[in-house]
């Protein structure tokens, strides 16, 4: 027997009532952009320790596309260097100092790394 998709009640949160008999409620979904091309990306790496309890990642920003090639990219920095990270709200976090080894893998894919 197959499950009936349940309609997320958090993309109603700004609605409290309605008293109209035919209201239906329309919200604006963010819709993420589309990636871009490699060489038109423009990534900053650097070296953050705040908030970390002293300890130090590596952040790569500015990346410009979907939620789902930003993980695909994260996983392959992190697969590269040997470490753990994330990748979420368009940045992508490497624990621990690899600034030199992670501006290397994003040139020879073709990204443009400051």
């Amino acid at each position: 027997m197959a499950r009936k998709p349940k309609s997320d009640w958090k993309d109603r949160l700004g609605v409290v009532y309605s008293t109209s008999d035919n209201f239906s409620y329309d919200y604006d979904a963010e819709s993420e952009s589309a990636t871009l091309d490699t060489t038109k990306q423009k990534l900053v790496v650097s070296l953050d320790k705040k908030k970390r309890g002293g300890k130090q990642v590596t952040l790569v920003t500015g990346f410009i596309g979907t939620e789902d090639d930003l993980k695909a990219l994260g996983k392959l920095l992190k697969t590269k260097c040997g470490v753990g990270g994330s990748a979420k709200q368009g940045e992508i976090i490497i624990q621990g100092d690899f600034r030199e080894r992670v501006k290397e893998l994003l040139q020879k894919d073709g990204y443009k790394v400051r």
